[in-house]
Parts: structure tokens; C-alpha cells; sequence
């Protein structure tokens, strides 16, 4: 009977929500990946010599969306995060620091091809979104 009430226990803490799953925003795998986006894109608009592998980016896109449904994210909740103006801002900001520090500063255009080149060179996530 303990055993019982213990399972019960368990399954109403489950279903309250104390181990509801966090933010989409708070998933890094998901989040990284739209930085990753963001990278790629950012150089593609930066160096006229290097151009965004768009049915890439489109399939890496829906790659990230099936993984957060199948952590258990609806739509709705999928749509609410990429439609979110200030969560898209900030990973813009990050997507732009993180290209700063590999030596593309925002208006630098020929460090953004520098740093293209070499991602596509490396074979790094956001290079295979370049070409």
C-alpha cells in the first residue's frame, strides 16, 4: 500500500508540473542552433563573397523545430519562441559577439569573410551553411 501511495506520490508531482520542461529559450541544442543560423547569416550578409546555402539552412531549421517537438514542445509553443521580437534580438546579439570574437566586428566586412571563409574551411555548423 506505501508503495502505492508513493507511485501516487510521484505521479502527482509529474502532473503538477514540478518537473515541467523549461523554456524553449532555456533548451541550448535548440537555441545554439538558431545562433548558429544567426552566425551564418550575419556573414552571408556581410561578404558579398559568400553566399547562405538557403535549402540548408531551411532543412537545419525544420531539423531544430521536429528536435523541440520531440522534446515534447507544441507548435504553439515552438511558434511563440521564434516569433518572440526580444528572444530574437538577444540571440542576434549573441550570434554578433560571438563573430566579433573570431574577428568579424559588426562593419567589417573583410573580417566577415575572413571568419567565413575559415568556418566553411573548419566545416563547423555555421560554415555548412555557407558557400
Amino acid at each position: 500500500m506505501k508503495a502505492l501511495l508513493g507511485a501516487g506520490a510521484v505521479f502527482a508531482l509529474l502532473a503538477s508540473g514540478v518537473m515541467a520542461k523549461p523554456p524553449l529559450k532555456d533548451v541550448a541544442e535548440v537555441r545554439e542552433g538558431l545562433i548558429v543560423v544567426g552566425m551564418a547569416y550575419e556573414i552571408s550578409k556581410r561578404c558579398d563573397d559568400i553566399d547562405a546555402r538557403l535549402l540548408r539552412g531551411i532543412s537545419y531549421l525544420n531539423q531544430l523545430k521536429a528536435r523541440a517537438r520531440d522534446l515534447g514542445y507544441s507548435e504553439r509553443e515552438i511558434e511563440a519562441y521564434t516569433d518572440d521580437k526580444a528572444e530574437k534580438d538577444r540571440l542576434e546579439g549573441i550570434a554578433r559577439a560571438r563573430l566579433s570574437d573570431l574577428g568579424a566586428p559588426r562593419g567589417d566586412e573583410r573580417g566577415h569573410c575572413r571568419v567565413g571563409e575559415a568556418q566553411m574551411a573548419a566545416n563547423t555548423a555555421v560554415g555548412q551553411l555557407l558557400r
